[in-house]
């Protein structure tokens, strides 16, 4: 299998890429491919943390690219030139299995993911993992949740084509093409065991940091709600049915809880009162109408 490993540099993240760069270069596998999208960043700014033994590919955002657009661009041409793609963000740190379970797992599954141990903005572990709940198989957390990041998936090249292209002003776009692979049918795999370190700190889009805020929960609202929008907006003919239902009934009540709940300040500060009360569910955008609260939205629908 010809793999590739793809990242994104952008501004903002140079602190960062030392580290990086070191946990790419521990790699048990060596065999792949290097794949770099630029964001509001030059190659000669870059020089000084590449060194003289990695030949990356630069994909180059032209101007006005949206952070989608760079990320499309990059993942349709390594589509047509590898068999699959290692996603790790360029903020956090890979183990050195992460590239050669990644290649395994996708002899397995078409779409697969890792469990992130969660370090903070110094690199110091917090004493948590991210992974998919025991009790689940990884298809079962769509379409409400997410699993599968930019840092901790890996997909097969046929598959990411089928999920392609992204739409230009998507944010989550990590989840557009998990959710779409779902939609698919595709095969999913999940990998327990951390092989990424995974960066919180105050940029991050996707936070996993407890106790949450109501301002939070406000903000991950909006992200949510504009990534049901777009997947409803985008539909197509090959999706399954009773898949295409699961997310229309998913954006429902995403919508309840954003007239019921957010849109009711008395109403949110309870709701985040009794999140945070709960077992902490280590999934991306569980803070966005928890199930085990929906009567606190459900109920006055």
């Amino acid at each position: 299998m010809t793999l590739a490993v793809y990242t994104t540099i952008y501004s903002g993240v140079e602190p960062y890429l030392s580290d990086w760069f070191r946990s790419l270069r521990q790699q048990t596998d060596r065999e792949f491919e290097l794949w770099v999208g630029l964001d509001g960043l030059t190659i000669e700014s870059l020089e000084r943390f590449l060194g003289t033994d990695l030949d990356p590919t630069w994909v180059v955002a032209s101007a006005g690219a949206t952070p989608a657009e760079i990320r499309e661009q990059a993942l349709t041409r390594i589509a047509a030139k590898c068999s699959g793609v290692v996603l790790v963000d360029s903020d956090d740190r890979m183990h050195p299995s992460r590239v050669e379970a990644a290649r395994a797992s996708l002899e397995r599954a078409e779409f697969t993911g890792c469990a992130l141990r969660i370090i903070g903005q110094r690199g110091e572990s917090l004493g948590r993992d991210f992974s998919l709940p025991a009790h689940l198989r990884p298809d079962e957390v769509f379409p409400r949740h997410n699993v599968f990041g930019f840092s901790n998936s890996a997909i097969r090249s046929k598959l990411l084509t089928q999920c392609l292209p992204i739409p230009r002003e998507a944010v989550l776009v990590d989840w557009v093409l998990a959710t779409r692979a779902w939609l698919l049918g595709a095969r999913f795999g999940f990998d327990p065991v951390p092989r990424m370190d995974y960066r919180q700190y105050a940029a991050n889009t996707a936070r996993l940091r407890y106790p949450i805020r109501a301002e939070q929960v406000v903000s991950d609202t909006v992200l949510v709600q504009q990534h049901f929008r777009l997947m409803l907006h985008s539909l197509r003919p090959e999706f399954l049915p009773e898949r295409i239902a699961e997310l229309e009934t998913a954006a429902a009540q995403i919508e309840a809880f954003r007239q019921n709940v957010v849109h009711d300040p008395v109403q949110l500060e309870t709701y985040v009162e009794a999140f945070n009360a709960q077992p902490h569910a280590m999934v991306w955008w569980s803070t966005v109408a928890y199930q085990p609260l929906e009567n606190m939205w459900m109920s006055r629908s």
